[in-house]
């Protein structure tokens, strides 16, 4: 079986998909915060993950080989740092939401804060778009900011009076799509903000959305438990996934668009095959997980789960987890 190099070779054939995940399922769990991590990402290299966590922290790890190794941990925020996302294709930066009201820029190559930008509200998602220009964040009211990454300064604010639970561009950054609590996703032009298309995608609450890297597909998770799987020109519902019995609230596509990870509050994070919508592996957990993301150009995937033990026993808290390594 293929070893994952720097750069894997995507395996078309689903039954060796499979044999490759049956001899690539080691997790190796790591130490990276004092409480809850609420956002995993990779830098677009796929050099550095980040953490970010309810401690206010940010913490980067280096991949080597195929182990994580904490290089420094990112402190400003004064408030829980609900989500993060790292430019796509500048490997050094990072921005980062937190409900301290402010969105915050990390270069891991000073390790110092580039910029600090002050928002209306407490911040629970952020989106940077493929090409670099603007950052979108959305707070607990419902207020989406989106930023001018020239000047770090907000150069729009668009009011929803429903609630908005995710945010994601297109690969072409020229279209916003949000996700509602009717069960509905909503796309926008960019920069105009004109609500070009309204998809009733699930009966439940839709909670996460996630553009697959390749620009075939994105895919919406509910909390009817469903991952819905849409095609981006047709805006046709390809396929629906309905392996997990909980609210879905993480979403991540593999580098080649070939598979998408789910997780929930089940004691399982589902790997499946986007061509045929069958399982192609599973991640056990002990805990529900809210945040997944896949490599961008291997087959490994960095997670974290709720912590397992009562809250007087912060054993597990703040811990990371890396899957897909090989066996021996």
């Amino acid at each position: 079986m293929r070893d994952p190099k720097q750069t894997q070779t995507p395996i078309e054939d689903l039954a060796e998909l499979r044999s490759y995940f049956a001899s690539h399922n080691v997790v190796r769990e790591y130490i990276a915060h004092t409480s809850k991590v609420h956002s995993v990402g990779w830098s677009c290299d796929g050099r550095r993950l980040a953490s970010g966590s309810f401690d206010k922290s940010v913490a980067i790890f280096n991949l080597e080989k195929s182990k994580l190794v904490q290089d420094f941990v990112f402190k400003g925020h004064t408030g829980s740092v609900d989500q993060l996302c790292w430019h796509a294709s500048h490997a050094d930066l990072l921005s980062t939401a937190s409900g301290d009201k402010s969105v915050r820029i990390w270069d891991t190559r000073s390790h110092k804060c580039a910029a600090s930008i002050s928002t209306k509200g407490e911040n629970i998602n952020i989106a940077w778009s493929p090409n670099g220009s603007t950052i979108a964040v959305g707070n607990k009211e419902d207020l989406v900011s989106f930023i001018d990454t020239r000047t770090y300064k907000v150069v729009t604010e668009e009011q929803f009076n429903f609630e908005v639970n995710e945010i994601s561009w297109n690969n072409d950054s020229d279209l916003f799509y949000l996700t509602n609590g009717l069960g509905c996703v909503h796309i926008m032009t960019y920069p105009g903000l004109h609500l070009q298309t309204v998809l009733k995608a699930h009966p439940g609450t839709c909670i996460c959305i996630e553009h697959d890297p390749t620009g075939r597909y994105f895919a919406t998770g509910s909390a009817d438990a469903l991952v819905s799987l849409w095609h981006v020109q047709e805006l046709a519902c390809l396929r629906v996934f309905s392996r997990l019995e909980w609210p879905v609230r993480t979403l991540s596509f593999s580098f080649d668009g070939r598979l998408l990870a789910s997780a929930s509050e089940d004691h399982v994070i589902d790997i499946g095959d986007t061509e045929t919508g069958e399982k192609v592996a599973e991640i056990p957990v002990q805990a529900a997980t809210f945040t997944v993301a896949w490599h961008p150009s291997r087959y490994l995937v960095a997670f974290a789960c709720e912590d397992k033990e009562p809250p007087e026993r912060k054993r597990d808290a703040g811990n990371l987890k890396l899957w897909g390594l090989p066996n021996n």
